[in-house]
This record gives C-alpha cells, sequence and structure tokens, in this order.
C-alpha cells in the first residue's frame, strides 16, 4: 500500500480511529463521522486504502493468525523462551490448565477485527451518497475490495472462534453471538460480489476478482468440509470449481520456475567477502502473488503500524545465523514434518531452518521446546555483520520494522484446489505443483493432495484448516503426541492429547474480556 501511512493520518483523524469502551469497539472514539466526506472518488479511495489498513494492522497484537494456525496445527509447537509465559503452550496443546491464567491472549485479535470490520461497514454504508461520476465499474469495484476485505475479518473469526457477533453496519451495543450459517452466509455473499464485479486488473497489494474466486474457493473447502454440506449459502461446488479454472486460464499469474525464490530468507546468502546479502528472491508481488498483506519499514512508535509485526516471533530465539535474523523463537518446527518431506523435495529446505544440519552454533540455553528445526519461509533476515536487515535500512528496530509480506493466496494453491474440487485437469495442476518441487508425478487423490498441501504450504497459516476441515478426529489425531523437546537445554516431555482437541471442536477460547463486557451474553466455546 504505497505511501498508505499518509493516507491513514487523514483517515485517522477524519473518520476511522476507533478506541471507545463500547462491546465490540465498533464505533469511533470522537463523533467526527463526517457526512461531507463521502462524497467524491477520491473520498471513496482514501476509504478503501483505510480499508486495507485495517487489515493490515489485525496481526500487530495478539498472537497473529498465520502464528496461531501453524502452532495450533501438527507442524509446529509453542516454543518461546524458556522463561517466557505459557500461552503458545495453551494453545498448542489445546489445553487452558497448562497456564490458567491466559482467558485474554486473544482479546487483541478480537479487538482488532471488529475494528477493522467498522471501517468496512462505513464505507459500505456511504455507497449510495458518493458521487461517482457515472463510472459504476469504479464504484462496483471499490465495493468489491471493501466486501471481500469484510469477508476476509470474518473468515478468520469464524475458524478462530466459530459463532461470534456479526456485525454488517456500524453499530454499537451488546450483539449476541451469530450462528455459523449465517456469518458464513455474508461471507460468501460479499465473496460472490467481489469475484462478480471486482477489477481483473493486478495491482500490487490489491483485491481483484481472482482474489475473490480464489478465496471463495479456501472457504467452500472449509465450510462444505468440517460441517459437512455440499454447497456454501447457496454457492455449488462447480461455480466455486469454474471461479478458480477461471484464473488458470487468465494466464496472470504463474509459479516461479524455483520454490525457494518464494521466500527472502530461503533465496538470500551473504556474499563471497562476507560483507552483504545476496538474493536470487522473486521480490514482493510476484507472478505467483495472488493477494498478500502488505508491510513496509516504516512502523514506529507514534502511530505508524504498518510493518510485520509478528514475524518476530518465528526469528531464531536471540541469535542471529546470516541470512537469519533474530527474534523470539515462537513457533518451532515438529521434527516430523522436516523428516516427512519426500525425497528430493526442494520445499524442505527452503521451508525450514535445520539447525545440525545447516551447522548453525545455536545456544539453545533460552529456547523453550526446542526441537533443531525453525521457519524458514518468515523469518527476520540478517546481514553477515549480524545486523538485522529491517533496521540496517532505517527500521525502527527489529520488533516492528520487519517488511515481509504475508502471501494470503498464491497460485499453487489454485491449482491445489482445483485439482480437489475435480477439474477435468486435476492431475495436471496437481502434476506442476510436484514437478515444481522436483518429484515425480503421483495419483491426483484426495489423500495425495492434502499430503502435497502440508508440504507446500508449511507455515503459511493453512495446515491446521486443512486439517480440521477434514473432522474434528482427524485433525486431533493428526496433531495428538508424545515426545521429548529441550526446555532451556534440559530434556522435557511433551504431550498433546487428542481429546482435548475434540473437546474444544477445534476452536479457540473467546476472551474472558469479551465475555465479561457482553455481560454474559457472549458464551464460551466448549472445552474451555
Amino acid at each position: 500500500m504505497k505511501n498508505i501511512h499518509i493516507y491513514l493520518l487523514v483517515m485517522i483523524t477524519a473518520v476511522f480511529t476507533s478506541g471507545c469502551s463500547e462491546f465490540l469497539d465498533t464505533e469511533p472514539l470522537t463523533t467526527v463521522t463526517d457526512e461531507n466526506f463521502y462524497k467524491t472518488k477520491e473520498d471513496a479511495e482514501m476509504a478503501i486504502i483505510g480499508c486495507y489498513d485495517g487489515v493490515q494492522v489485525l496481526y500487530a497484537s495478539g498472537v497473529a493468525f498465520p502464528v496461531l494456525s501453524e502452532v495450533m496445527s501438527d507442524n509446529c509447537f509453542g516454543g518461546t523462551g524458556n522463561n517466557d509465559g505459557l500461552g503458545y503452550q495453551v494453545i498448542d496443546q489445546f489445553d487452558l490448565s497448562v497456564s490458567s491464567g491466559e482467558v485474554n491472549q486473544l482479546n487483541d485479535n478480537w479487538v482488532a477485527y471488529y475494528r477493522a470490520i467498522y471501517r468496512m461497514n462505513v464505507l459500505l454504508q456511504k455507497m449510495e451518497q458518493i458521487d461517482w461520476e457515472g463510472d459504476d465499474a469504479y464504484r462496483n469495484n471499490i465495493e468489491a475490495q471493501a466486501r471481500f476485505l469484510r469477508a476476509y475479518c470474518y473468515f478468520d473469526m469464524v475458524r478462530i472462534w466459530e459463532s461470534v457477533p456479526l456485525v454488517t453496519e456500524p453499530v454499537s451495543g451488546n450483539i449476541p453471538q451469530s450462528t455459523p450459517d449465517e456469518i458464513y452466509k455474508v461471507i460468501a455473499e460479499d465473496l460472490k460480489f467481489a469475484a462478480e464485479n471486482g477489477s481483473t486488473a493486478v495491482q500490487p497489494g490489491r483485491i481483484n476478482q481472482y482474489a475473490a474466486k480464489a478465496y471463495l474457493a479456501r472457504v467452500f473447502l472449509f465450510y462444505t468440509g468440517y460441517y459437512g454440506q455440499d454447497n456454501l449459502a447457496g454457492i455449488s461446488k462447480s461455480e466455486v470449481m469454474q471461479g478458480v479454472e477461471d484464473i488458470i486460464n487468465a494466464g496472470s499469474y504463474s509459479l516461479l520456475d524455483e520454490f525457494k525464490n518464494l521466500w527472502p530468507a530461503a533465496s538470500s546468502e551473504p556474499n563471497e567477502a562476507g560483507d552483504a546479502l545476496t538474493t536470487t528472491y522473486a521480490g514482493k508481488d510476484n507472478a505467483e502473488t495472488i493477494f498478500s498483506i502488505k508491510y513496509n519499514i516504516t512502523s514506529d512508535y507514534d502511530g505508524n503500524t504498518d510493518g510485520n509485526h509478528w514475524l518476530v516471533m518465528l526469528g531464531l530465539r536471540s541469535q542471529s545465523f546470516s541470512p537469519y535474523g533474530k527474534g523470539w523463537g515462537g513457533a518451532t518446527v515438529n521434527p516430523q514434518l522436516y523428516t516427512a518431506y519426500q525425497g528430493e523435495d526442494e520445499r524442505r529446505d527452503a521451508s525450514i531452518i535445520a539447525i545440525e544440519e545447516e551447522e548453525l552454533d545455536f545456544d539453545n540455553s533460552d529456547q523453550r521446546e526446542f526441537t533443531g528445526y525453525s521457519i524458514k519461509k518468515y523469518t527476520p533476515l540478517s546481514n553477515p555483520d549480524g545486523t538485522d536487515v529491517a533496521e540496517a535500512n532505517g527500521g525502527t528496530n527489529f520488533q516492528i520494522g520487519q517488511f515481509q509480506d504475508y502471501v494470503v493466496m498464491r497460485y499453487a494453491d489454485v491449482l491445489l484446489m482445483a485439482a480437489e474440487l475435480g477439474s477435468a485437469n486435476a492431475q495436471t495442476y496437481y502434476d506442476e505443483v510436484r514437478t515444481r518441487a522436483g518429484l515425480e508425478t503421483r495419483p491426483a487423490s484426495f489423500n495425495n493432495i492434502m499430503q502435497e498441501r502440508r508440504f507446500e504450504f508449511a507455515f503459511e497459516g493453512l495446515r491446521y484448516w486443512d486439517l480440521l476441515r477434514q473432522g474434528v478426529e482427524v485433525a486431533a489425531n493428526a496433531i495428538a503426541e508424545e515426545t521429548t523437546v529441550m526446555n532451556g537445554g534440559v530434556p522435557t516431555d511433551k504431550t498433546i492429547v487428542a481429546q482435548d482437541i475434540i473437546e474444544t471442536r477445534g476452536f479457540s477460547m473467546i476472551p474472558q474480556n469479551q465475555i465479561t463486557r457482553s455481560g454474559g451474553l457472549l458464551e464460551q466455546n466448549q472445552g474451555w
């Protein structure tokens, strides 16, 4: 989002500031919801940028959805520092008794989602008072983007907590939870509108028809899988499949030749002189990126929150080994994933930092749940002299200055979803993904596709939901484990119990703060 911090300053002061104590935080703190603002196309453009910013800051506090999703899966354990709180272990083990005080762990997430949704709802409510100058295509495209972003927020929320209050206009008050079907109906309607009315132009960080069609397929597969339905709010499997086929046939996206070039750390290394990094990174917004949440290096503590604030959680604990930068050691990688990659699968070494295999002299005395493996796809970068790349380029610090985008949807996912949905070209699409990874072809069966998705999308926030949509017991049995990890250098038993996952039905704890503020109108998810 080019110059988003400049536009945001205007939006915060004029329209979108949200921080009141009302339930759901859906109204601005000030009464300056300016009726005179939503008048021109220029106003609409500024407003939609404000909506994108609302999504950009979703993961700046709390437990970011990409991190949460991996810690809940069989890909990762909780990790973090050996003397840190046990919040990530509560998430990892689906067990509040691990640390009974962690009842508001996801409260910041809850607030951020409703603040973002408020922005989209205000813009959507004001659509009719804007002078579109007869440009219906532009008007529809603005609405399509706003509705996609609202659907994006609700899809995160309905997967995390299932039944949440459904707010589709800028209101406040004590609002009860809606049923999953009610929430998914709005998500489906928003995405269908975006798929039919969005632009076909490919613009970095912007939603278009292709992103909406791809995301509709993701929602369809989760909803129909988890809830055992054959359609999504009246949208059929054939409609969804046609949407992903449209993306493929449009030719606007393609697989990169080398998987590692999708990821900064995987494609970078110190140069021969040892004084800089060299890289083959394809860059942000490469040919495979369909939609990403954009991050900039300009985050500060004065109101600019446009950096990737969650990347630091995944960095090696307090140590850097160029090109890998330091971080807080969260989401340590389960060794079973490392060994599960087949043969010469190029994705393993592009996705995972293997500490012993790469001969990194890592001191694990301050690392909880050390496994010898860490996430490479999303990790801070370090120069050969040990300086953080973000800081060396003017970032405030390594904690808030990270700038790697979160790639929400890429072309490989479209190919594998098309194969799973039963395209006549399913084998061809499946083979494209495997061939790029350096592997031989094999039948595009459902089980093979699910396994392929694990290896292709490891640490991209998809694995847990791919398991859960196959059934709670399937997910629980895959995640349950008895193993030994290193806590502060000491071997420690770790157990994840399948029944704990089954009792929660795979959903997270609603923040106790929100239940208290609602006067008990909100009901806690079972198992918590």
